[in-house]
């Protein structure tokens, strides 16, 4: 339907989901369509946590599905930051639920290194807590691999559930409103717990 969906471009989302509501429900396929980048940027975001990203996707359009559904015109600033708060917090539980993380992923000692990850105000990401070297010999691979082993039964052992949830989402690139948006967290708590459990991290260094 080419002239339906020139249509459905001309209207702002709060209109489509207006109609959607009235019954014009060929506008759920639009809005999935709108949005799906949206999740699959969110998925590869996620999967170094140890999702299978083809699921994670899944997850993300059930948590868009929820946003269309629960999404309050008066209450919520826009259609778009909430249905990534939706997206976001649904893969997080989907990942959670599969338990296939039982302690942070090895592959995680990479991901830290994404400029994405730096804090602002101390200008340090983790990722320079774990190695200051870019190319490693596969002698210093496999050194890392371990160093990164016993760091995970360190996390596990010393940082609260809380301070891991904070962690597993810090590691996506997510500041720390991001995660308390998806964690149901205040701010300055999710803050607060950032900060405590970088300064374990680099006592356990």
């Amino acid at each position: 339907m080419p002239g339906k969906n020139q249509d459905y471009g001309q209207c702002t989302d709060d209109e489509l989901i207006d109609r959607l509501r009235q019954g014009e429900t060929a506008i759920m396929d639009y809005i999935c369509d709108k949005y799906k980048n949206m999740v699959r940027s969110k998925a590869k975001s996620m999967f170094i946590l140890g999702a299978d990203n083809e699921d994670l996707i899944q997850e993300g359009m059930i948590g868009l599905f929820k946003a269309v559904r629960d999404y309050d015109m008066g209450r919520d600033a826009s259609f778009f930051t909430f249905a990534e708060l939706c997206v976001s917090r649904q893969m997080y539980t989907a990942v959670q639920a599969s338990k296939r993380q039982k302690h942070l992923p090895l592959n995680t000692y990479v991901s830290l290194d994404n400029s994405a990850l730096y804090d602002d105000r101390e200008g340090n990401g983790l990722a320079e807590l774990l190695s200051d070297r870019v190319e490693l010999s596969p002698e210093e691979q496999f050194l890392d691999k371990e160093r990164v082993t016993w760091l995970e039964g360190q996390i596990d052992r010393e940082l609260s559930d809380f301070e891991k949830q904070v962690l597993d989402l810090y590691i996506t690139g997510m500041s720390y409103s991001q995660i308390a948006r998806v964690l149901g967290r205040d701010e300055k708590a999710t803050d607060n717990a950032l900060q405590r459990l970088k300064a374990k991290v680099r006592k356990m260094l």
